[in-house]
């Protein structure tokens, strides 16, 4: 058992990976000598050379272009997009490439290609810093999108898809880089495409993933004080979803509330809250609620704090679920 940071968790993952499979590569802006400008991928490049922890140049499209072509050839890249609001670029590789050609191949080609993206807010950096972008990739099929929200769950779940034949579009909570746990390298993970309950209750269940999931369990603990008990569920896979731990929660639970950093509007919590509402209408006591940012560009640093969907608005939409 070993206390560790979410950045060093993927960063022992990520050595665990290559030292097993020498295929294994990663690639990206500043992840060699610098380490990643998170220092997430620091020491791979000295202790694996540089055929293997490659600089690449500031071009994202040819970073998942190239990573394509190595899958092709048996390699298991490792892309490090190195903020969320730079993956964009890319998109034409990922979404018209990457996500298609295994299908179009009918099964033939295997592209186990992972993008690694750090996520959502909360440190004060400057404009296409702080994008929450999932609803991009669990839109497009053929593509594996997964969130983690611990360094437990960083250190496996990284290992999980770097082993994946599929594409995986691998979120990480850059907010939650520094944030210490314990993490058993020697524990059996949880399938990759299953959820997880962090905090059972029974009045209400919250459904969070990534940077929000501390934040819901904040909430909850606020919300036991005033007598209600909210179960928390970490979703970690958001494509595909697991539907089947979702709806046994909302039909014990009877209340919903979906949280997110993403603008609300035709953010992931719409797909989940449909779900919900069809699989789940005869349970219900109200309907799902979610919580998310506002449909405005992410703002300045000094703002992100009212942007941001805090302990309060959790609360505010627990108390709202219970008003009907």
């Amino acid at each position: 058992m070993s206390t560790l940071t979410l950045a060093k968790a993927i960063n022992e993952g990520l050595r665990a990976a290559m030292e097993e499979d020498p295929k294994v590569l990663i690639m990206g802006e500043d992840v060699g000598k610098l380490g990643g400008v998170f220092r997430v991928t620091d020491g791979l490049q000295k202790d694996f050379g540089e055929s293997r922890v490659i600089d690449t140049p500031l071009a994202e499209s040819g970073i998942i272009g190239t990573a394509i072509g190595l899958a092709l050839r048996g390699y298991r890249p490792v892309c490090e997009i190195q903020f969320d609001g730079f993956v964009f670029p890319a998109a034409d590789q990922i979404i018209t490439q990457l996500a298609k050609m295994p299908l179009r191949s009918l099964g033939k080609l295997k592209l186990p290609v992972v993008v690694r993206i750090p996520c959502g807010g909360g440190i004060g950096a400057v404009e296409h810093h702080s994008e929450s972008p999932e609803a991009y990739f669990t839109h497009t099929g053929g593509l594996r999108v997964v969130a983690c929200s611990n360094p437990a769950d960083a250190y496996h779940m990284i290992r999980q898809a770097i082993r994946s034949d599929d594409p995986v579009i691998f979120f990480e909570p850059k907010r939650r880089y520094w944030e210490k746990a314990e993490v058993d390298k020697n524990a059996t993970p949880l399938p990759f495409d299953r959820g997880q309950i962090v905090r059972p209750g029974t009045d209400v269940t919250v459904l969070a993933y990534g940077p929000m999931v501390k934040t819901c369990l904040e909430a909850a603990a606020a919300a036991a004080e005033e007598g209600r008990s909210v179960e928390v569920v970490d979703l970690r896979t958001l494509s595909p979803l697991d539907t089947d731990l979702i709806y046994e929660s909302v039909r014990r639970t009877g209340r919903c509330v979906v949280a997110h950093e993403a603008p609300v509007y035709s953010g992931l919590g719409a797909e989940i809250a449909a779900r919900v509402t069809e699989a789940c209408f005869y349970s219900l006591e109200a309907p799902v609620l979610r919580v998310g940012g506002f449909s405005t560009p992410y703002p300045p640093s000094r703002l992100e704090d009212h942007y941001l969907p805090d302990l309060d608005r959790v609360l505010d939409a627990v108390d709202r679920a219970f008003a009907f």
